[in-house]
C-alpha cells in the first residue's frame, strides 16, 4: 500500500518540481522529509558554509555575513550556469498610495529575476537584511537570487522601505511592503509561469524577521486595502529564515542582551492557520541569538507544522 502524501512532501516539492498546472490539494497526514528535499536543503546550507569551515563554532555576525558574501562571490565567479535575467526595479505601490509613508524612507521596489533555464514552477521572494536601517541588497539579495536562478528557480528581490519609520514600529512599513510584494507576485503567476501555491520567501537578519512576519501573519492585514490587488492572498507556502533578528524580548531592538537564554518570544508573530513549513539556518554564537530560531521551531512543532533547524 502506497504511503499517503504528507504536507511536507507537497510543500517541499516546490523547489524541485517542473512547471505544471496547480494540482488539487492532497490530504496531509505525515511530516516526513523526502530524501530529495533534504538533499536540496543540505546543498543550500553547505553552499553557505563551504568557504568558512569553522563558521559553525564561531558564528559572530560579521564573520557569518562575510562568509556568505565570500561563498556567493566564489560561486558566481566559478559557476558555468546561466546568469539571471534581472528585470527592472518596479515600485511596489501606486503613486501617492504608500501606506504610512514617511519622507525619510526609501521607495520600496521589487525586481523579478528569471533564470534562462527555468526548471521549476516555484518562486522565492528574497528579503535582504540591514537592521531595518539599510538594505544589504547585494550579498543578501542579488547573489541569493543568482543562487536560486542557477537552480532554475525564479527569484524576486524585495527592497522594502528603510530606514526605520518614526511613527510606527520598526518593522511595520517593511511588513506592509512584504505583503504587497507577495500579492503582486501571486497576481503575476501565470505571466511568470509559476504556481501561485509554490511561492516562498527567505531573508537574512532583519530580513529573517520579515520572513517570519510574512509567513506567520498573512491573515493579519498590515495595511488597509488600496486597490483590487489587495484582494489577492498574501500567504507564502514555505519559508527559510536565515539568522533572523528581533525574535526574542531581550533582543527586540538589537543584539540579544542575555544571549537569548530564558527570554520569551516577541509578540510580533501571529502563527495563523496559513503558517507554512520552514527551514532555519542560524549560527550558534551570532549576536542575534539562535535561541530565537529555536523558539520559533518549537512553536511550529507544537502546531504540527513541519520544520527543520540547522545551527
Amino acid at each position: 500500500m502506497a504511503r499517503p502524501r504528507s504536507r511536507l512532501d507537497e510543500t517541499h516539492e516546490i523547489l524541485n518540481s517542473k512547471p505544471h498546472p496547480p494540482p488539487p490539494t492532497p490530504k496531509r497526514k505525515q511530516n516526513q522529509l523526502s530524501l530529495k528535499t533534504r538533499n536540496q536543503i543540505q546543498h543550500f546550507i553547505k553552499f553557505i558554509y563551504q568557504t568558512f569551515p569553522n563558521a559553525r563554532s564561531f558564528f559572530m555576525k560579521k564573520v557569518f555575513t562575510f562568509s556568505v558574501l565570500t561563498a556567493f562571490s566564489l560561486f558566481l565567479m566559478t559557476s558555468l550556469a546561466p546568469a539571471l535575467f534581472a528585470g527592472e526595479r518596479v515600485n511596489l505601490w501606486p503613486d501617492g498610495k504608500t501606506p504610512n509613508f514617511e519622507a525619510h524612507q526609501t521607495v520600496p521596489t521589487y525586481e523579478i529575476c528569471v533564470p534562462e533555464n527555468k526548471t521549476s514552477d516555484s518562486c522565492v521572494i528574497v528579503f535582504p537584511g540591514g537592521a531595518y536601517q539599510g538594505c544589504c541588497d547585494q550579498h543578501e539579495g542579488v547573489q541569493i537570487a543568482n543562487f536560486f536562478n542557477e537552480k532554475g528557480i525564479t527569484a524576486v528581490i524585495v527592497r522594502y522601505r528603510v530606514s526605520r519609520p518614526k511613527l510606527v514600529s520598526k518593522h511595520v512599513t517593511a511588513w506592509q511592503d512584504a505583503q504587497r510584494a507577495v500579492r503582486t507576485i501571486r497576481s503575476k503567476a501565470a505571466e511568470l509561469g509559476i504556481n501561485p501555491e509554490k511561492i516562498g520567501c527567505t531573508g537574512f537578519s532583519a530580513g529573517g524577521h520579515l520572513t517570519l512576519m510574512t509567513s506567520t501573519s498573512s491573515q493579519t492585514p498590515a495595511y488597509p486595502a488600496i486597490d483590487e490587488l489587495d484582494n489577492v492572498p498574501c500567504h507564502v507556502n514555505f519559508a527559510i529564515p536565515v539568522y533572523p533578528a528581533y525574535v526574542l524580548e531581550d533582543g527586540n531592538n538589537g543584539p540579544n542582551k542575555g544571549k537569548g537564554n530564558d527570554s520569551k518570544m516577541v509578540a510580533d508573530f501571529a502563527f495563523d492557520a496559513k503558517t507554512p513549513p520552514m527551514c532555519f539556518i542560524h549560527g550558534d554564537l551570532d549576536v542575534y541569538s539562535p535561541m530565537g530560531s529555536v523558539a520559533v521551531y518549537h512553536k511550529l512543532r507544537t502546531m504540527n507544522i513541519p520544520a527543520e533547524i540547522h545551527i
